[in-house]
């Protein structure tokens, strides 16, 4: 056995206190520099969490005025302009419904429906309630033809009570009845939406319509009269007018609303139909 002095195992000891000393001041400096750096890491990450939400509002509030351009193109007929906004818009922002909803209409009115129907389908994911973009897909539907569909979607909207204007829903609902030669429902839907807006000129044509496919003249005739008065440089609502006494067999009445739906929709397609449609009847009007 090694035996040491007392002095050697005193200075030993103090030479382990020293030790032990500085290895918990190592420790509690890189302690202090863990921290350090943990905070600047932090901080770096709040930093950049708020430059992004900063720079997303920017985007968000760029696309805004960037779609509002559009509808302003959209409103003035000019399609084409309002699509390279919207497009616009896009890069800078894809989250917003009512820009998938804009980017829909503006498709549809360039006869793209499966363009359209894919931005309507867009926006109400992004917002599942938003009933007008709901009402504009079951549209794109009715020009596809696809009547059933269509249908679907418009019951959908019209269940949804924060609609401000169910009675476009309601008016679709008839013309897609319309088509399917289901008359008494299409019926239905049209005094529905006009009970809600008695002079929604939509509705009163589909009903003249209507009650013409079921052959009841009177009613067709009284239909389209209010229409007509309510809207009288709508060349549409002559040419129907026209077809109405045509059914009731009131010939003179019938060729004046012909000529009408000519004068006030010239160079149209309803005024080459009042034209070819006249002429059968122009015999018979004495």
């Amino acid at each position: 056995m090694i035996k040491c002095k007392r002095s050697d195992c005193l200075s030993m000891l103090v030479n382990l206190e020293k030790l032990q000393k500085n290895t918990q001041r190592i420790i509690k400096v890189k302690k202090m520099r863990t921290y350090r750096l943990a905070w600047t890491v932090f901080a770096f990450l709040i930093f950049g969490i708020v430059s992004c939400t900063a720079n997303l509002e920017l985007r968000k509030k760029q696309a805004e005025d960037t779609r509002n351009l559009g509808e302003a193109y959209y409103n003035q007929g000019n399609y084409t302009a309002a699509l390279g906004e919207f497009l616009k818009a896009k890069t800078l922002y894809t989250g917003d419904p009512y820009l998938q909803n804009d980017l829909g209409l503006t498709y549809m009115a360039m006869k793209k429906m499966d363009l359209a129907i894919k931005h309507f389908k867009k926006a109400l994911e992004i917002k599942p309630d938003y009933a007008p973009a709901l009402n504009s897909l079951g549209t794109a539907y009715l020009n596809k033809k696809e009547w059933d569909t269509a249908i679907r979607y418009f019951k959908e909207v019209t269940e949804n009570l924060l609609y401000a204007t169910p009675h476009f829903a309601l008016s679709n609902l008839g013309w897609a009845y319309y088509n399917k030669k289901e008359y008494a429902l299409a019926e239905k839907f049209y005094l529905n939406a006009l009970e809600i807006k008695p002079k929604f000129v939509n509705a009163l044509v589909g009903l003249g319509k209507t009650y013409i496919a079921m052959n009841r003249s009177l009613e067709a005739v009284a239909t389209l009269e209010k229409a007509v008065k309510d809207y009288p440089r709508l060349g549409q609502l002559y040419l129907e007018l026209a077809r109405a006494y045509t059914l009731s067999g009131e010939y003179k009445k019938a060729y004046k609303f012909y000529k009408k739906a000519v004068e006030f929709a010239p160079d149209s397609a309803f005024a080459r139909k009042a034209e070819q449609e006249g002429q059968k009847i122009r015999k018979f009007r004495e």
